[in-house]
Parts: structure tokens; sequence; C-alpha cells
């Protein structure tokens, strides 16, 4: 019976990550754009078809359409099913560290938020303000809902950004972009200082090692976004951020 019950909880969080991952795929393209995300229907980009319900269940509409518009048989951009796949595993991720709880709520919106900033930041070198604000929003609830340790919270806010904001001011803007400073900011608030410089380090030190090999590999410039590197960082922070930096500790005791 357990497993079974286990089973059907792991497809519902997963059904429920996919469906908001229909909804982040309208925010990526429309935030960029200055669109209403909310009233404005959905439509096929190439000739405006307004999608029926039966065009927007995730995963599967895609699948069924074979990646084709149903009215002009335009050819569909593949991010569709990918966001959507993507947001569905890592909600079952969250599931599975922190089960019933506050956290697992907290963290699974954390996670949309970062998916839809990482690419938008990626395509356009930019994250947008709203993102920020509504990791903020559940950086408050935080706050709220372990007030004893509201130090944590409030030292990480400041942790990791004013420091950003210090190379921000020296470089004059070119060594860090505002929106990095205030993504680190409204995380180290959500997470707590332990955790935001654990993500901070983790982001720098998958940049460079992935940009490097971009460069490497396919001419990329040294000019790079930061934001989806830093929102890796914060993954991993959020979900397994006390296990490493307790192995970290037990390491320098050794």
């Amino acid at each position: 019976m357990f497993p079974t019950i286990t089973i059907l909880s792991y497809i519902i969080v997963f059904l429920f990550g996919i469906v908001i991952g229909s909804f982040l795929n309208v925010c990526i393209y429309r935030i960029p754009k200055k669109e209403d995300i909310v009233k404005i229907r959905s439509h096929c980009m190439s000739c405006g078809y307004q999608l029926e319900w039966y065009d927007l269940v995730p995963l599967f509409s895609y699948l069924f359409l074979k990646g084709r518009c149903r009215k002009c048989r335009e050819q569909l951009s593949v991010q569709y099913p990918l966001i959507e796949l993507l947001n569905g595993v890592l909600y079952c991720v969250v599931w599975a560290v922190y089960g019933v709880s506050i956290e697992t709520l907290l963290y699974a919106l954390l996670c949309s938020a970062l998916i839809v900033l990482s690419v938008i930041d990626f395509r356009t070198y930019e994250i947008p303000f709203g993102i920020n604000v509504f990791i903020l929003a559940l950086g408050l609830v935080r706050l709220l809902t372990d007030y004893t340790r509201w130090y944590d919270y409030v030292i990480g806010f400041f942790c990791v950004s004013v420091f950003l904001y210090l190379i921000y001011l020296v470089t004059k803007g070119r060594g860090i972009g505002g929106g990095d400073i205030k993504l680190m900011a409204v995380c180290g608030l959500l997470l707590g200082w332990k955790a935001i410089i654990l993500a901070f380090a983790a982001g720098c030190i998958l940049g460079s090692v992935i940009h490097l090999c971009r460069m490497k590999i396919s001419g990329e410039t040294h000019v790079l976004a930061m934001g989806p590197y830093l929102s890796m960082g914060v993954f991993i922070a959020a979900l397994w951020g006390n296990r490493i930096i307790d192995w970290y500790i037990d390491l320098l005791r050794v």
C-alpha cells in the first residue's frame, strides 16, 4: 500500500509541475516583450491561431500534434515540452528531499522562478525585476514561517549581495549585473546566509567551468549571463546545502 501511495504522490507532483511548466513557457516568451502573461490567450507564434484547451495539455498536446501547430503545421519550439518536463522533474526532486512541508512549496516555486529567469537571462542578459520580486515574496514567507532564525535570513539578504554591489561599483557595472545582485539578495533572504554563500560559490564554479567549455567548443565570447549558473547554485544549496556544509565542516575537523 505504501509504495503505491508514494508512486501516486510523485505522479501528482509531476503532473502539477508540468502544468506550472506550461505557464512558465508563457512567461519566458512574453516577459521580455513586455506582453501581458494573463489576459492574452495562448496562440501560435507563426499564424496567430488561438489555442484551444486540448492544444494546451502539457507534454501530451505537443506529442499528439508531433510538435506542429494544429492549423498552419509550423514546427513548434522544442522548448515547450522541455520546460514543462524540467519543471515536473524538479518538483519531484524537491518532493523527494522535503516531502510534505513548507520547504517543498517554497522551493518548488523557487525552481519555477529560476527556470524563467535563467532562460530569459541566457537570451537577453537581463534578469526580469518581477521574478526577483516573486522570489523576495517567497523569502518573506520563509522569514515569517521560521521567525526564530530571522537573523540568518536577514544576514543572507546582505552577505553576498553587498559584496557583489561593491564589485559593481568598482567595475562601474562591467563586473556584475544589477539583476544578479538582486537575485543573490532575495535568494539569501529565502535560504539564509550559509546556504547563499554556498550557492554563490557553486554558481561561480559552474559558470567558470561550463562557460570555458562553451568558449572552447562553440566559440562563445568571454561575456556570460550569470543568472543560469547562479540559479544552479541556488538550487543545489536549497536542496542539499545543509548536507554539503556539514560535510565541509567535518572535513575541516579531520
